[in-house]
């Protein structure tokens, strides 16, 4: 699930930078995503206050629930680009990006082939608990989104760590929308249906 809409400027770049998202909007998504879980759940979050504050208002709705903060589910770091508008960006630095997808480090931050490493860590140990009968919920970034929807899609880091700026997805949930993934009789990951509000 993606946390509700940040209280930030639109237009503006945040990856890493930690803004809080709009208070009644994460409760209403929280109580939306309450109705729609199944058990035994095991619940992670992205350690951002936009993530995490989400995570705590589905806890208190559902009692039995505890969340576990995550690092690898955070967003990208955009280093010195965080917080300034997208349109501020030297067309350069994009182009660079573009370029070199995998590797460019955008703001000198952090590169996709590190985030794809660090989300396919995570999947894999979701797909764990998913071969055990326990459910997996994310409460996490677009970022991360479009990594698991592109290592699902690929079957493998190897082959995520080809992907271009031309192929990379760039469907993601909505603000308060998730997506639901299950385990495919080959035993690997596959979505079920596109991202839903509930």
């Amino acid at each position: 699930m993606r946390h509700a809409a940040p209280c930030i400027a639109p237009g503006t770049c945040y990856g890493l930078l930690d803004v809080p998202a709009d208070p009644e909007a994460t409760q209403m998504a929280a109580q939306r995503l309450a109705i729609s879980l199944p058990n035994p759940l095991l619940l992670c979050h992205s350690p951002l206050q936009r993530c995490e504050h989400l995570a705590l208002s589905l806890c208190a709705l559902q009692a039995n629930l505890t969340s576990n903060a995550d690092g690898r589910l955070r967003e990208m770091d955009f280093g010195q680009w965080e917080g300034r508008l997208w349109a501020d960006i030297a067309r350069h630095e994009l182009d660079a990006w573009t370029q070199d997808f995998t590797r460019y480090r955008p703001g000198q931050g952090e590169d996709l082939a590190s985030m794809l490493t660090r989300v396919s860590a995570a999947l894999g140990e979701a797909q764990q608990h998913l071969q055990r009968g326990t459910h997996v919920v994310w409460i996490t970034h677009a970022g991360v989104a479009r990594c698991v929807d592109w290592l699902v899609r690929q079957g493998s880091l190897a082959a995520a760590l080809q992907v271009t700026a031309e192929q990379w997805p760039l469907h993601a949930p909505g603000f308060g929308e998730w997506q639901t993934y299950a385990i495919a009789p080959h035993g690997v990951l596959a979505a079920l249906q596109q991202a839903q509000q509930g």
